[in-house]
């Protein structure tokens, strides 16, 4: 059966759903938070993951400038969170304090963890490659957190690590199977 064809920037869409993450970067003296959907791990030995982020974007300086980033995997309770740190620039706005999130200390890297992640991958840039309209950072992972609850060897899809994936536009799908529309108010109830 034949099916209809798609426009290419389109049709990426189809694969799109690997967890949203939240990178966090510092260059010594500014910080930011940017909100990134494609991440992927790409090596197990040494562990290495990739991020690719807009030129245009605050922290693509910051990850340039600084050669660390770090990876947070938030829950999907922190969605409001996750659409905000997309959606204003660190040129501008101090995103931990917009977002009411907590930079924590991380180990071995002088990005910030955020605390209210329930995992973060620590890394340091090994390679930068252009690719159209972004680059991609590839940074080996130097140091790993997560709560316990969240990961053990695996994900723990218990009600606190349950990943975004994003699935277009304003709407999130966590790895529980519920959509959720970043920005939409719950419904008032009435009196």
């Amino acid at each position: 059966m034949r099916k209809p064809a798609l426009d290419a920037r389109a049709a990426l869409g189809l694969i799109h759903h690997g967890p949203v993450v939240l990178v966090t970067a510092r260059d010594g003296r500014r910080t930011d938070i940017i909100t990134v959907a494609w991440v992927a791990p790409v090596s197990g030995e040494p562990p290495m993951v990739a991020v690719a982020i807009s030129p245009r974007r605050f922290s693509h300086g910051l990850i340039r400038r600084s050669g660390e980033f770090v990876v947070n995997v938030p829950s999907s309770g922190l969605l409001a969170a996750v659409w905000l740190c997309g959606s204003l620039s660190g040129r501008d706005t101090d995103k931990f304090e917009a977002a009411r999130l907590t930079a924590a200390r991380a180990q071995s890297v002088g990005a910030p963890l955020i605390a209210e992640c329930f995992g973060h991958l620590e890394c340091r840039v090994e390679k930068r490659v252009t690719a159209g309209d972004h680059t991609v950072f590839v940074g080996r992972v130097v140091a790993a957190s997560a709560d316990r609850a969240a990961f053990g060897k695996h994900l723990r899809l218990a009600a606190g690590s349950h990943t975004l994936h994003h699935i277009g536009g304003r709407r999130f799908l966590t790895s529980a199977g519920t959509v959720l529309e970043a920005g939409k108010r719950a419904p008032r109830r009435r009196r």
